[in-house]
C-alpha cells in the first residue's frame, strides 16, 4: 500500500498559466495485518449488521423485535414454572426452536439478504476481493455471521429457560442434560437455516426478492411436508399402521422437520411429526447424513457462486 506525499515542483509556462506538481510517493512502512485480521473484520462487521449494529435505528427495529419474541415466551414459561412450584418445564430444551420456527424463518428471511445481497447490488464485492482477501474468505465470513446471529437467537431463550429452571430448583442433572441437548439441535438449525438462506440471497442483488424467496422456501417446504405427512398419518390409522413408516422419510424434504427429525432419533427429543412417529437410528443417521450434506452443499454452492462475482 503506497501513501501520497505531496513534493510540489511547480513548473511555470511562459505565459504562467500551466502548472505541472510532481507527486511523489513512498513506501508503506506500517503494519500489515493480512487475511486472517480482513477475514474477522468481515465476519464482526457482518455479525453486527445481523442486529442492526452500527446501522440506522430503522435497521435494528425487525432483528431486536424478532429477539424479543424468540425470548418473551420463555421468560413467561419461567416465570409461570416459579409461581405454580413446577416439577419441570412446560416445554423440552429440544423443542423450543421447533415451536418458534415460524420467527427463525422470518429472521433467516430480512437478514440473509441484508448481509449479501446488498454488496452484490452496490457492486462492493469486487472491493472486498481487491484488498488480502479471498473467496473462501468471504464465504466463511459471512456464513459464519449469520450463523452466529441465528445461534444467538435461538439459544438465548434456552438459557432464558436453563436459568428458570434452576431458580426454580428442578433437578440440575436433567435441566443441564436438556440445556446441552438444545444446544447442540439450534446449533445445528443455525448452520443449515444460515447456508440454505446465504444461498438464496445470493442469487439476486434484491434485497425484496430475496426476502420473498427464503420465505417462499422455508415455509412452502414445511408446509408441504407437514400436509404429507398428516395424509400418511390418516393412512396409517386405516391399514393399522402400515403407512407411518413413510412419515419419517418425508420429513427429509423440510429443514425444519429435518432437525426435527434429527434431534429425536440422537438428541431425546420428543417428535412433533404426526402421531409423535420420529425416526428411528436407522433413519436418524439418513437424517444426519442429509443436515451434514445440505451444509456443505451451500458452502459449495456459495463458493461457486463468488467466484464468479469476483471475476
Amino acid at each position: 500500500m503506497a501513501v501520497e506525499q505531496p513534493m510540489r515542483t511547480p513548473v511555470t509556462s511562459s505565459g504562467d498559466q500551466t502548472r505541472i506538481h510532481n507527486i511523489g510517493y513512498r513506501t508503506y512502512d506500517g503494519p500489515r495485518l493480512g487475511r486472517s485480521y480482513a477475514t474477522r473484520s468481515l465476519y464482526s462487521q457482518s455479525l453486527r449488521g445481523a442486529y442492526g449494529l452500527g446501522r440506522s435505528v430503522k435497521s435494528k427495529v425487525l432483528p431486536m423485535l424478532l429477539f424479543v419474541v424468540m425470548c418473551v415466551p420463555a421468560a413467561i414459561m419461567v416465570a409461570v414454572a416459579v409461581a405454580t412450584k413446577a416439577k419441570d418445564l412446560p416445554v423440552d430444551y429440544t423443542r423450543y426452536a421447533i415451536i418458534m420456527q415460524a420467527v427463525i424463518s422470518l429472521y433467516v428471511a430480512s437478514q440473509a439478504p441484508q448481509s449479501v445481497s446488498r454488496d452484490l447490488r452496490f457492486k462492493t464485492v469486487p472491493l472486498y476481493f481487491s484488498r488480502p482477501i479471498e473467496t473462501a474468505d468471504y464465504v466463511r465470513a459471512k456464513f459464519a455471521a449469520l450463523a452466529s446471529a441465528l445461534f444467538i437467537l435461538t439459544a438465548a431463550p434456552l438459557l432464558v429457560l436453563y436459568v428458570g429452571a434452576l431458580l426454580a430448583k428442578l433437578d440440575f442433572a436433567d435441566q443441564t442434560k436438556g440445556f446441552a441437548q438444545g444446544l447442540v439441535s439450534v446449533a445445528l438449525l443455525s448452520l443449515l437455516f444460515a447456508g440454505i438462506g446465504l444461498v438464496i440471497a445470493s442469487v439476486t442483488p434484491r434485497r425484496g426478492f430475496g426476502i420473498a424467496a427464503v420465505i417462499a422456501v422455508m415455509t412452502i417446504s414445511y408446509g408441504a411436508v407437514s400436509t404429507l405427512q398428516a395424509i400418511a398419518d390418516a393412512q396409517s390409522l386405516g391399514d393399522g399402521g402400515g403407512s407411518s413408516a413413510a412419515i419419517a422419510w418425508i420429513g427429509l424434504f423440510s429443514p425444519i422437520t429435518l432437525i426435527d427429525g434429527l434431534q429425536s432419533a440422537f438428541l431425546g427429543a420428543s417428535s412433533a411429526f404426526p402421531g409423535g412417529v420420529g425416526p428411528g437410528n436407522g433413519e436418524g443417521l439418513v437424517y444426519l447424513l442429509a443436515v451434514l450434506g445440505l451444509i456443505a452443499a451451500s458452502y459449495g454452492l456459495l463458493m461457486r457462486r463468488y467466484k464468479k462475482v469476483g471475476l
